[in-house]
């Protein structure tokens, strides 16, 4: 073996390195009289000197291909900055003001930037990376996931579909409202989802219901259904079965993880069911004649929203104590003339108040914080990175009430999270997983919406110690609403787009197996007959957007586990639903451990760093709602648990 090993290395090589021991091998000449000469001393030098030549040569070598490897990160991150700063200033500039040219120019920029991804995650899978060093095989490794069409009219054409679809959901009108001779036309926002929101009027809210979804759904489907197949040419053009296994690869580095949180769900479903059971009950008794009953799903256009997502704008008619006043500041902030800066700036106070960053002055300069008019804009919020280091923005039509608070301290959580890892390189410009960056935000907003910190706002007053468990209720139920109602609805967006990718839902079947997911997980069924010339998914701002949705059923788990970390760090006793970490620099401090990683180790490891869990555990957001759940069980004594 050793007779080979020698055979490998190069001869004048070797005899260089062996003239320090004076001996006549100056060539492979004489090297193999030598070698058959030696005694076994020296046999045993020449094998200790073999051995320690190799590891020296494979140290130059991979010492010399890392830093080929550092090098083409240094140029890779530089350039990436810039392209995703390029590509995030003309976004900005269409959702800001939708217009052709300005779609035509994120489409024309899609192409060149696809093109210039493909070649660099080809170039990185070059790279031997176990070579590495963990950081460099992490770079490495991130660049390396994804999937992008080779074709440059096909990525062109998939830009277009994309575009498409979202001008068709952006520019969506809803008119001739039943009780108006007028012809008014209404917008999603804020005028259907505030009807969806205010009105218990029943055929109204079906108005309003079917209108978005005949406006939106067949116009989206058969580009929807064109887009589908270039996005699964790409995933098989790099070596992947289709495109959700790309999703749950890239944004959770597990192929499998549609199992992990199959897990998650089937823990979670008692608590959705007894809050299912007292909401269907209400509403048989607020819709009388219309054909709910006791066993079976509820009309899907009755719980005041367009989707069905969050309930909290039912709070009026299922809160435990009526009598006792709920918390919703809405009312207040109105009366105190809060405008959407203030809303905004209040926000601000909270991150800064744990030792978080305040906003840039390019924030103040450039974020879009109310609709403007004159001209077409997209209204979901959201927020932007500029990868630049000081340019962040959120983008929102404000409205001033409670439910806008809260988004607002969301969308402000991504902004923190931005600030903090800006100074990574920007392959790692991610949260540790997509989950972690919605969390973030809901995370201080359990701390904002606790009857406790909406009084330190002096926009809400503290009853009297004897009515304070009953204002607890009244508050779990109103977070209950909002969180444990959207975990099913949160799951099934991507669980029926998996299906679509892998083909075990078809063009055919598009919206029957919608409706199959939304009875199953759900308990709901569409107000109206629904047929597959509707495009009932399309009428979700995340479907056209192409954006992957199972971050916020992540999202609405790990937040409970993150602010029952925080909640510790900050020495709070007594129960987690009261806990409000403001003014905790000890709480700031963990949280800002975690968010400064952004996505440069394993999300299990940025999850250990603030929480010292490696999972995702229900058990904090079951003990949150403990208090509501036990409360529930007892009214639900005589009601059917589940649905037909």
């Amino acid at each position: 073996m050793y007779a080979i090993l020698l055979l490998l290395l190069t001869p004048c090589t070797f005899a260089r390195r062996y003239d320090y021991q004076e001996s006549s091998f100056h060539g492979y000449g004489n090297f193999q009289e030598q070698w058959e000469s030696a005694g076994v001393e020296d046999t045993e030098m020449l094998i200790d000197e073999i051995k320690r030549l190799e590891v020296e040569l494979k140290e130059d070598v991979i010492h010399s291909l890392e830093e080929k490897a550092v090098k083409w990160l240094f140029d890779f991150n530089r350039d990436y900055a810039k392209v995703n700063g390029l590509m995030a200033n003309l976004q900005w500039n269409y959702d800001t003001n939708i217009t052709t040219e300005n779609a035509e120019k994120v489409q024309e920029f899609k192409v060149k930037s696809t093109k210039w991804m493909l070649q660099k995650r080809q170039e990185a899978r070059k790279f031997k990376r176990n070579l590495f060093s963990k950081d460099i095989k992490r770079q490495l490794m991130l660049i390396s996931l994804g999937a992008d069409l080779k074709s440059a009219t096909k990525v062109h054409r998939m830009a277009e579909l994309e575009s498409t679809m979202l001008a068709i959901y952006d520019k969506g009108k809803v008119c001739n409202k039943p009780s108006e001779t007028s012809k008014k036309c209404y917008p999603l926002e804020p005028d259907l989802e505030g009807i969806m929101a205010k009105s218990r009027d029943y055929d109204t809210l079906e108005w309003a219901w079917k209108g978005w979804r005949d406006e939106t759904g067949p116009k989206i489907r058969p580009l929807y259904t064109e887009f589908v197949k270039l996005q699964n040419e790409a995933a098989r053009e790099n070596d992947y079965r289709d495109m959700g296994e790309v999703w749950r690869e890239s944004n959770f580095e597990d192929k499998n993880f549609n199992q992990v949180v199959d897990g998650l769900y089937k823990a979670l479903k008692p608590m959705y069911q007894q809050l299912h059971a007292y909401v269907r009950r209400k509403l048989i008794e607020k819709y009388p004649g219309h054909g709910l009953t006791d066993t079976g799903s509820i009309p899907a256009h009755l719980l005041g929203n367009m989707w069905a997502q969050g309930w909290d704008n039912l709070l009026e008619f299922v809160t435990p104590y009526p009598d006792v006043p709920v918390v919703d500041v809405s009312e207040e902030m109105q009366r105190q003339e809060y405008t959407a800066t203030r809303m905004f700036k209040t926000a601000e106070e909270f991150f800064t108040s744990i030792g978080l960053e305040p906003m840039t002055e390019d924030f103040w300069k450039k974020s879009m914080l109310t609709k403007p008019s004159g001209r077409a804009v997209q209204c979901h919020g959201s927020a932007e990175e500029f990868h630049n280091g000081k340019d962040f923005r959120i983008k929102m039509c404000t409205n001033v009430n409670m439910d806008y608070l809260y988004t607002i301290h969301h969308e402000m959580g991504h902004i923190e999270y931005f600030m903090e890892y800006s100074p990574q390189p920007d392959i790692y410009h991610e949260g540790a997983n997509s989950g972690f960056h919605e969390a973030v935000g809901d995370t201080i907003a359990l701390s904002v919406l606790t009857p406790n910190h909406l009084h330190k706002l002096k926009l809400l007053e503290i009853p009297d110690k004897a009515l304070a468990e009953k204002q607890d209720l009244n508050f779990l139920m109103k977070q209950a609403l909002a969180k444990i109602a959207f975990l099913p609805f949160g799951l099934l967006i991507d669980k029926w787009r998996w299906d679509v990718f892998n083909g075990d839902i078809t063009e055919e079947n598009y919206n029957a197996k919608w409706w199959e997911l939304r009875l199953k997980y759900q308990g709901i069924h569409p107000p109206v007959p629904r047929s597959e010339r509707d495009f009932d998914p399309g009428a979700k701002f995340h479907v056209p957007a192409n954006v992957p949705y199972i971050r916020y059923f992540v999202s609405f788990i790990i937040q409970f586990q993150f602010h029952s970390a925080l909640c510790e760090a900050a020495g709070h006793t007594g129960p987690i639903h009261r806990c409000d970490i403001y003014e905790s620099l000890a709480a700031g401090d963990k949280l800002k451990k975690m968010l400064r990683l952004g996505k440069s180790r394993p999300w299990p490891d940025a999850m250990e760093v603030l929480t010292g869990q490696r999972n995702m555990d229900v058990s904090a957001i079951q003990q949150y709602f403990k208090p509501l759940m036990n409360w529930l069980k007892e009214q639900n004594k005589e009601e059917k648990i589940g649905w037909e």
